[in-house]
């Protein structure tokens, strides 16, 4: 199962959901496409669903870092929410809980802003 994408709008805040596996090949790219489009777009408050990602790798979690750091360039927000299992723990592991601004769900992301 590969990454799927969807964004949707709430108010001026950019809801991006993401299912299924961001791994090495499958979803990396696709992923930093879709900030890069969003920014382009002029977008700046960019919320990140992952309730229904299932699974990460290194490389996910390397275009985590660097999609925050692209976004941050911008002068725009990046938020997580629904972040839950094994995606929870790794994020955990790696310490980058402390370096994203992080909401148990999308309403209190949006509220963030």
């Amino acid at each position: 199962m590969s990454l799927k994408i969807e964004t949707r709008q709430v108010g001026d805040v950019t809801v991006i959901e993401l299912h299924g596996k961001m791994t090495i090949g499958s979803g990396d790219v696709q992923f930093r496409e879709q900030i890069k489009a969003i920014l382009e777009q002029g977008q700046k408050k960019l919320v990140l669903d992952l309730a229904g990602l299932k699974y990460m790798d290194s490389s996910g979690v390397g275009e985590l870092v660097s999609s925050y750091t692209t976004v941050t360039n911008r002068g725009a927000d990046l938020h997580l929410a629904n972040i839950s299992g094994k995606i929870l723990d790794l994020l955990q592991i790696t310490q980058l809980l402390q370096v994203f601004d992080t909401y148990e769900s999308v309403d209190e992301a949006v509220k963030g802003f």
